[in-house]
C-alpha cells in the first residue's frame, strides 16, 4: 500500500510485489560483465512495406513485429547469443524464445514468445498481442515470463533515440530498439532523408566477445535493410 506523508510532500512505494521482483532482477544483472553496441539501420525499404503488408492481413504489423521475425531466423546462425549464461556453465540453446518487455501500470514485464523461429510473422503479430494485453491486465501465469532465451526491450514509442538496456539475467543478451526517425543518410553518393532506427545489443562478457557479437548485430541490421515481404512469410 502506497503512503504519503502529507507533510513532507513525500510518496512511500513499498519495493515489493512486481517492483520487488523487478529490483532484484535488476541488481543481479548489475553483477555482469557487460557490453553494449549500437547500429543505426536504414529502414528505407523496410518502412513502405508495412501498410500494404496490414492490408493483405488485416492485421497490425508493426516495425517491431518484423524485428521480431529478422531476430528469430537470425540468431540461430549466431548461437553465441541465444541462450543463458551462469557462473558454472554457458548454454546456447537451438530454439529462439523471444522475451519481450511490456510497460504495465505495475512495471516492466517480458513475457515470452516461445518459438519464435518456427513462427510466421502474423502468428508472432497475434501471440505478441496476446502476451502484451494480458501482462497489462496481469493475467498471464508464471510461465509465460520463463524460458527466454534473448530478450527486446523497445522504447520506439517515446521518441528516445537509442538506449542500452540492462540484462535480463540469466540470458546473455538483450536489444534495445529505439525510435524510427528521419536523418540524413548517404545513398548512392547522394544524401537523402531516410527512417532511420538505432539498434543497441547489450551483451554479458563472460559468454560473449566483442568481435561475435559486431558480426550478429552488423548481420541483423544488413537483413533487417534488405528484408522483403516474401522474406517475412517464411
Amino acid at each position: 500500500m502506497t503512503e504519503v506523508l502529507e507533510d513532507q510532500h513525500i510518496e512511500s512505494i513499498p519495493l515489493k510485489g512486481i517492483r520487488g521482483i523487478i529490483a532484484k532482477s535488476l541488481s543481479g544483472a548489475w553483477q555482469a560483465p557487460r557490453v553494449a553496441q549500437t547500429l543505426e539501420v536504414n529502414l528505407r525499404d523496410v518502412m513502405p512495406l508495412i501498410p500494404a503488408m496490414r492490408e493483405a492481413s488485416g492485421k497490425k504489423i508493426t516495425i517491431t513485429h518484423i524485428l521480431l521475425k529478422v531476430l528469430a531466423q537470425v540468431l540461430p546462425e549466431h548461437k553465441g547469443l541465444n541462450g543463458i549464461v551462469s557462473d558454472k556453465t554457458i548454454e546456447h540453446w537451438q530454439s529462439v524464445n523471444l522475451g519481450v518487455a511490456v510497460n504495465t501500470e505495475v512495471g516492466v514485464v517480458v513475457p515470452v514468445v516461445e518459438y519464435a523461429n518456427e513462427k510466421t510473422l502474423e502468428t508472432i503479430v497475434d501471440e505478441m498481442g496476446m502476451l502484451a494485453n494480458k501482462a497489462r491486465q496481469g493475467s498471464l501465469p508464471a510461465s509465460a515470463y520463463q524460458g527466454g532465451s534473448f530478450t527486446v526491450s523497445t522504447l520506439g514509442m517515446t521518441g528516445i533515440d537509442w538506449f542500452t538496456p540492462v540484462l535480463n539475467p540469466p540470458q546473455i543478451a538483450i536489444l534495445g530498439v529505439g525510435a524510427v526517425k528521419q536523418k540524413p543518410w548517404v545513398v548512392e553518393g547522394k544524401v537523402e532523408a531516410c527512417p532511420v532506427m538505432a539498434l543497441s545489443l547489450v551483451f554479458d562478457h563472460r559468454a560473449l566477445d566483442g568481435y561475435q557479437a559486431g558480426l550478429f548485430l552488423a548481420d541483423l541490421g544488413r537483413r533487417l535493410e534488405a528484408i522483403t515481404a516474401e522474406a517475412l512469410q517464411g
